[in-house]
């Protein structure tokens, strides 16, 4: 029997399996796209995230990131990382450098969709396959959050990103997060001649259009060239009733998502995972729900905060001067996400 099936061969299915591979469990992943797997995502690891690959074993290659900086219009404020860099790494590259530490310790990846999934008192079968534990790390839209009647609904105003790289050296070593009355775009160095640009707003409308908003950071990027299509993701907040159901546990964006605003998506992502883990190793699933609040708490609480403020028009264009104005208190911020 199978000790850990994953639904899902994204940086939170793979980590999955690869702290149940280092801790002598047999783990099966079930992704039914081929590898690697692209996302609509920012692309920036704080550095958490960096140290967690490490103890994984993974080191993918991409651009180190020194900080964030906040920017709307002459207004400007920057706080640096205090405890290690951040990493900017395409999404691709980053699955592809799980999926081969993955198969280096044995992991098997499965081509096909979990499907129906039924429980019994010592077993879960899905796919086909049976296991003492099932692990859903298969994205926002979670089909087995759905399937097992986790999901809540929320009535608050929906957000969506969108996503696309330009072939251009970076010119920060710095995430820069845009600011206007209509959303953010963030800025990601993901390479020596690449950026990573996402915008994350309430208002659905194309990407250029999107980037009218941000004069400055357009005039600049139209020194470069777009290299691919434009990728999208949303509604971005997921409410989910819980993250344990009998011998389910949720993992990443299927366990619940607030906003991409402050890019803790994969590092959360990564943290979750090892704490699943861990969870079931010492036999006591039930006790990921507590643990997953716990590693989450300030990442929620902030993100929650910087999304009521900067979803409102009157109140977004008053971030970044009070940042500027503020420096430790930015500083301070910044540094509670790593």
């Amino acid at each position: 029997m199978i000790d850990l099936l994953v639904a899902g061969g994204g940086p939170a299915g793979l980590a999955t399996a690869i702290h149940a591979a280092l801790r002598g469990m047999e783990a099966v992943v079930v992704e039914p796209r081929p590898g690697p797997v692209d996302k609509a995502c920012g692309e920036g690891v704080m550095p958490g995230g960096v140290r967690s690959l490490a103890a994984l074993g993974v080191g993918p290659a991409g651009q180190e990131l020194r900080g964030i900086r906040y920017v709307d219009g002459p207004h400007r404020a920057e706080a640096g990382f205090r405890d290690g860099t951040g990493l900017g790494v395409r999404r691709t590259v980053l699955s592809a450098a799980l999926a081969r530490r993955a198969a280096e310790l044995g992991v098997r990846v499965v081509p096909g969709r979990v499907g129906e999934v039924r429980q019994g008192p010592d077993t879960v079968t899905a796919a086909g396959l049976r296991a003492r534990w099932l692990v859903a790390a298969d994205g926002l839209h979670s089909p087995v959050r759905r399937a097992l009647g986790l999901e809540l609904p929320d009535r608050r105003p929906r957000r969506f990103g969108l996503r696309r790289h330009y072939r251009m050296a970076p010119w920060s070593d710095f995430v820069e997060v845009h600011w206007s009355g209509s959303g953010e775009a963030y800025v990601t160095p993901v390479a020596e001649d690449l950026v990573g640009v996402a915008v994350l707003s309430g208002a659905r409308r194309p990407y250029d259009a999107h980037l009218d908003h941000f004069p400055e950071l357009a005039a600049r990027l139209a020194a470069g060239a777009a290299v691919n299509a434009v990728r999208g993701a949303g509604p971005l907040r997921q409410r989910v009733r819980g993250r344990v159901a009998g011998r389910v546990l949720l993992v990443g964006d299927a366990a619940g998502y607030v906003d991409a605003l402050t890019g803790e998506g994969v590092s959360l992502a990564l943290a979750s995972a090892g704490a699943a883990v861990r969870c079931l190793a010492s036999g006591r699933p039930g006790a990921y729900e507590r643990a997953w609040r716990q590693l989450s708490r300030r990442h929620r609480l902030l993100t929650e905060a910087l999304v009521r403020v900067g979803c409102r028009r009157d109140t977004a264009r008053l971030i970044v001067p009070a940042a500027a104005r503020m420096p430790p208190v930015f500083a301070a911020a910044v540094r509670a996400l790593q």
